[in-house]
């Protein structure tokens, strides 16, 4: 399974807020088996969101998207997805039953809060009033990261992939040492590895098959200088 992200807000462009819901659920994702192939960041703009969630859809699997939900001004993400679909957003009788049992009154609701687009499956907000949705392949939630995290849950079981098993070895060398042994344990055995350089190099071998990976990780860590 194909996946792309969409993670929409200004303040993630600005880099006064971290994009740490992207980073969730890939990992989130990754361990399902999803491969996640694109991760995208788009201001709040309507058209814009329109844009990618149209281009991704098409190409994608599914598409998840995060933020820019709720009924404030620059809350366009409901009205962006709608568009990309060709149709509207309305309100979801649906949305106001979810939060008439949590006790909240049409009337107590700010305008909007219960728009979603037509012909959309309302998802509840388990930590939020806001509610997300799904359309299509398109997969709508929260940006504030609790509720948004809370909300993929319930749908997680929906993102299914091969099932993937990874090891860590660590090296305590330069990663241009060690080239070599990362390209003879790929052709050796049926696996990816990732190399990812700090204080140390980790070296992430990644597969499809536990016992090649098992086996990958155990021949690097009998070639390379082990940290520590």
């Amino acid at each position: 399974m194909r996946v792309a992200l969409v993670t929409v807000g200004d303040e993630l462009l600005a880099g006064d807020t971290v994009n740490t819901n992207a980073a969730w659920l890939g990992r989130k994702l990754a361990d399902r088996g999803v491969d996640v192939e694109r991760v995208t960041v788009v201001p709040d703009r309507e058209g814009d969101i329109a844009r990618v969630v149209n281009e991704y859809r098409a190409e994608y699997d599914a598409v998840l998207v995060t933020g820019g939900l709720g009924p404030t001004h620059d809350d366009l993400t409901m009205d962006a997805v709608a568009a990309a679909f060709g149709t509207e957003t309305a309100e979801s009788e649906a949305v106001y039953e979810w939060l008439a049992e949590d006790g909240y009154a049409r009337e107590d609701l700010s305008e909007g809060t219960a728009h979603i687009p037509r012909g959309a499956e309302m998802l509840e907000n388990p930590e939020g009033v806001a509610p997300g949705c799904v359309i299509g392949t398109v997969y709508v939630l929260p940006g504030v990261p609790a509720e948004m995290k809370a909300m993929f849950e319930l749908v997680a079981d929906r993102f299914e992939g091969e099932p993937i098993y990874t090891e860590t070895v660590v090296a305590d060398e330069p990663e241009s040492r060690l080239v070599d042994r990362v390209a003879r344990v790929r052709e050796e055995f049926d696996v990816d590895v990732g190399s990812y350089p700090g204080e140390t190099v980790r070296l992430k071998v990644r597969g499809s098959d536990e016992r090649a990976v098992a086996s990958a990780a155990a021949w690097l860590r009998e070639r390379v200088e082990p940290a520590g």
